[in-house]
């Protein structure tokens, strides 16, 4: 590395003032200049750098001690980059490895990313980008592992199987089912289509001293009203003309238990009318019956609507709502708890993986930047269903932009551009990407450039330098937005 490359980073820290970077890097690579400057400019920044001259070399160098990063040459005196790069991956799936190269053709950063490659630079590279994706991939590494101890420590504390979270909205929805569970309470739960309602209603059950009875969902917007009042409170024999026998409602089934109404607001007032009896005085008669039935039911109740508002427009009545109103759980959109998303994807990997016979699949750095920027309408049901998809069609450990549908990501992925330019390079490519990517972000952020740089969680300089770098003619803001 020239004595002007090392002031240039030199000043750039100065700056900036940046503060070290920490982190244990190995360099593999047989070319002594490549490493002596990978060497320098890491460690000016801070990093704990080796280097091995072979394949062999950096493989034991590996076994004897862990690294947050492996810099990686395509071609080695003694063996082959990506054959290198398999066995790193069979002793380590989460560690990032970027590959290294002079031979930058698409078809080699291909077969880099799906051998499970974090990246891929090419020689001769900017020391700035190299930087960038040094730091972006140890950082993902880090939060890969603070997932899974924050996971660890909200099993621990809480053991709500499949509810994933750490965010501040998540952990007092934690809280206060911890305190309700064990009450006799009726619940409503208020959120979203897609935000786990039946989940919570389960952890409720889960943890109560109801656990060891039935519990029993019943979608009440899915039914007509005649059906869904013979599904809840059964039947005798000859009560209407298809009543061929007589049969037990649902009520009934969850004695001793709970009963989950799913999508209450859609119930019809004559329905709500004997939901509320059952509720006050905990009988009930079967349709076409002259007896009334006893039974031990905690109601849980779950909306996605406003049920104040159907009160007050005479849809919903106004004593059943406070008594399924006695204690509330309303639950955060997932656009409202972003930070939870990494912790999700995580839970759903090992889901899926698991339930598919299939090694522990892994998103790059890449493909986690859409799924941090999407706003999830459809909730954690439509991250869920991004996450089986992507695992499905996996055919390697990690999963890549490809694998993600175009909702998410809003732009053409990189096999889309390599198709566009067969004779581009890598850098050009990629460049290309990001030109596209940041573009798409100021045009949703009408071209205010401090929203789309909170958007990408970039300081507002980094993506001033990214726009001038890239030729991107900024456009006048949209006030409207």
């Amino acid at each position: 590395m020239s004595e002007a490359a090392v002031s240039a980073v030199l000043a750039r820290r100065h700056m900036h003032q940046l503060e070290p970077a920490t982190g244990s890097i190995l360099i593999i690579d047989d070319e002594a200049a490549i490493r002596e400057s990978l060497e320098t400019l890491l460690a000016i920044e801070g990093y704990n750098v080796e280097a091995a001259r072979t394949a062999e070399e950096g493989l034991a160098m590996l076994a004897a001690s862990p690294r947050d990063l492996v810099l990686l040459d395509f071609a080695l005196p003694d063996r082959n980059g990506l054959e290198v790069l398999e066995e790193v991956r069979e002793r380590d799936p989460g560690l990032p490895v970027i590959m290294i190269t002079a031979y930058g053709t698409v078809e080699n950063a291909v077969k880099a990313i799906q051998a499970g490659a974090t990246n891929f630079i090419q020689k001769p590279w900017d020391n700035e980008k190299l930087l960038a994706d040094v730091r972006a991939s140890i950082s993902h590494l880090r939060m890969e592992e603070e997932n899974r101890q924050l996971k660890r420590a909200l099993k621990q504390r809480y053991s709500f199987e499949h509810i994933v979270g750490k965010s501040e909205p998540m952990l007092k929805v934690f809280d206060l089912v911890s305190q309700v569970a064990p009450s006799r309470s009726t619940v409503l739960i208020q959120g979203d289509s897609g935000t786990g309602k039946e989940l919570i209603a389960k952890a409720i059950h889960a943890h109560s001293p109801r656990k060891d009875g039935p519990f029993v969902p019943v979608n009440t917007g899915s039914m007509p009203t005649e059906l869904l009042e013979s599904t809840l409170f059964g039947h005798v024999k000859g009560a209407f003309t298809s009543a061929i026998a007589s049969k037990k409602g649902l009520f009934e089934i969850a004695n001793k238990g709970t009963l989950f109404l799913d999508e209450i607001g859609t119930m019809g007032l004559d329905t709500q009318a004997k939901i509320l009896r059952v509720l006050q005085d905990r009988k009930f008669m079967h349709l076409g019956g002259v007896s009334e039935v006893q039974v031990d039911v905690r109601i849980i109740a779950a909306t996605n609507v406003d049920l104040k508002a159907l009160v007050k427009e005479g849809k919903f009545r106004e004593d059943l709502y406070y008594r399924l109103n006695v204690i509330s759980v309303n639950l955060p959109p997932l656009r409202n708890r972003m930070e939870d998303v990494p912790l999700l994807v995580n839970h759903f990997l090992g889901r899926f993986s698991e339930e598919n016979g299939l090694p522990p699949r892994h998103f790059t750095a890449d493909a986690m930047r859409p799924l941090l920027n999407y706003g999830w309408p459809g909730n954690v049901r439509e991250l869920e269903n991004v996450i089986e998809r992507a695992v499905v069609l996996s055919s390697g450990a990690y999963i890549g932009v490809d694998l993600l549908p175009d909702s998410i990501l809003g732009e053409a992925t990189l096999p889309t551009l390599a198709q566009e330019s067969p004779n581009a390079s890598l850098f050009d490519i990629m460049e290309e990407c990001e030109r596209r990517v940041i573009m798409s972000m100021l045009e949703k952020c009408g071209w205010n450039q401090t929203d789309a740089a909170e958007r990408f969680r970039i300081p507002l300089s980094t993506l001033n330098q990214k726009i001038k770098r890239l030729s991107i003619e900024v456009r006048k803001r949209n006030r409207e937005n």
